[in-house]
């Protein structure tokens, strides 16, 4: 597999320990993303004793593999939510994002995160009616975006929708640092700790090694739930995966970009270590369908040689997201039956703002603090309809893939999830299962959940 441009270029790795001996705590988080670790730090900053559980390495998930995008502007988001849930539910979305922004810019360095104006462009009409309809939704809400022509790169474009002064971060060297300051402020954080078991009447979890973590409160923010637990079903998360490869470049862009028509694209640069670097992304798929992944790979670098003139290729990867039916994330108690388990997941490829915003939201409903987003990104609020859409959509496509999969795959690994057939990317080295998104390594270990056992080769 691919390592990302930042997991390359991270500042020198703190090695945490593996969990040797049972333990108790108030609050265990499992995951150690940007989510699991902005939880640990704002719970232990208000005395909270805090364990955090990562079954491999910090930051080597989706925050290690994102664009590093940190900004509000995602994608064509707010018109659909004043439609969906009204305005000030639109304005509590941008707010409480807007809010984790400066939460990052408080304490990054200036190495680690810089400005950069986020900007929408529109190729087509319809485009550019689709941005029309975003900058009137952003008037109603209060957020200054501005339509106009503001564009620096080689293509051909209609119109452009920017957000001035927004940000862009080095997610896995910000990650550190904030690592750093959860466990300054008395966080404990173990790494090759992964959960096997959990049993929630007995307030107990239990590590592949077989070691035993009490808890008083249990958060998940395993960017995928370990389990199909009651009140957040697989069938509410649908996963998608995308791609990015990056080059040399001679000098920065002042925006980093997204398209709204297809196919979608999203551009930036990024500064590290005085090199300028390229990064474009796009070619997104439904986790676990495809085996011969490595011809999205190729589509982009020629895209990068042939558009954009660059050659000097340093790395690709991918990266993979699930999604909500309603696009905000899942944040917060999973049910009233399971008061003390709390889920992060569902960021829909924007998970830098939004796993800061949701850790925030946890952390206050744990202390008993009033968040006005607490409803909004309530684990147990999709509605009837939107589940039921969902889940036909997904079912049709599991069952699906199960049959064929036992039918065409016969030599292919089962997953140990729900037992579909997996597919082997070629790109990638692993095993991935067309299901609910589990992924394998080469060697059949666990690289990402539902599913918590090693294939059987």
């Amino acid at each position: 597999m691919s390592k990302s441009l930042w997991l390359q270029t991270a500042h020198s790795k703190t090695t945490y320990p593996s969990l040797q001996d049972n333990i108790q705590c108030d609050v265990c988080i499992v995951g150690g993303g940007l989510n699991g670790i902005a939880t640990a730090y704002f719970l232990a900053k208000q005395g909270i004793d805090v364990i955090l559980l990562e079954k491999n390495e910090l930051l080597a998930g989706a925050t290690g593999n994102s664009t590093g995008k940190l900004t509000v502007q995602h994608d064509l988001i707010y018109a659909k939510l004043i439609q969906k849930f009204g305005l000030e539910n639109a304005k509590t979305y941008y707010e409480i994002n807007r809010e984790a922004i400066e939460f990052a810019r408080s304490f990054a360095s200036i190495d680690d995160l810089q400005k950069a104006d986020s900007i929408l462009f529109a190729q087509t009409d319809a485009g550019v009616n689709q941005l029309k309809d975003e900058v009137a939704a952003y008037e109603k809400i209060g957020i200054s975006g501005k339509l106009g022509r503001n564009f620096e790169l080689p293509i051909p474009y209609l119109s452009t929708l920017t957000l001035a002064n927004e940000a862009q971060i080095h997610p896995v060297r910000f990650g550190q640092k904030l690592a750093k300051l959860a466990t300054d402020a008395g966080a404990r954080i173990y790494e090759q700790s992964a959960v096997q078991l959990m049993d929630f009447e007995k307030s107990l979890i239990t590590l592949a090694s077989g070691v035993k973590v009490q808890f008083n409160s249990l958060v998940l923010s395993t960017h995928y739930p370990i389990e199909a637990l009651k009140g957040l079903q697989v069938l509410k998360l649908d996963v998608s995966r995308s791609y990015i490869v990056s080059a040399i470049a001679d000098m920065a862009l002042q925006g980093q970009y997204i398209s709204v028509d297809s196919p979608k694209r999203s551009i930036r640069t990024a500064k590290i270590d005085g090199k300028t670097y390229f990064l474009l992304s796009g070619a997104d798929h439904p986790a676990g369908i495809i085996s011969d992944t490595a011809e999205h790979y190729e589509r982009l670098y020629n895209d990068m040689k042939d558009t954009f003139r660059l050659s000097s290729f340093v790395t690709g990867w991918s990266a993979q997201d699930p999604e909500t039916p309603d696009l905000i994330p899942y944040a917060g108690r999973i049910s009233q039956s399971l008061s003390n388990v709390y889920i992060s997941t569902g960021n829909r490829k924007w998970g830098l703002s939004t796993s800061l915003a949701s850790a925030k939201i946890i952390t206050d409903q744990i202390t008993g603090q009033v968040n006005p987003a607490t409803a909004l990104f309530a684990p147990d609020r999709t509605n009837f309809a939107a589940f039921l859409l969902q889940s036909l959509k997904l079912t049709g496509r599991v069952a699906k893939e199960f049959t064929a999969g036992h039918i065409a795959r016969t030599n292919a690994p089962i997953c140990t999830h729900l037992g579909c057939r997996t597919k082997w990317n070629n790109a990638e080295q692993t095993w991935d299962c067309p299901c609910h998104g589990s992924r394998f390594r080469k060697d059949g270990s666990v690289l990402e959940g539902p599913a918590t056992k090693p294939l059987d080769l």
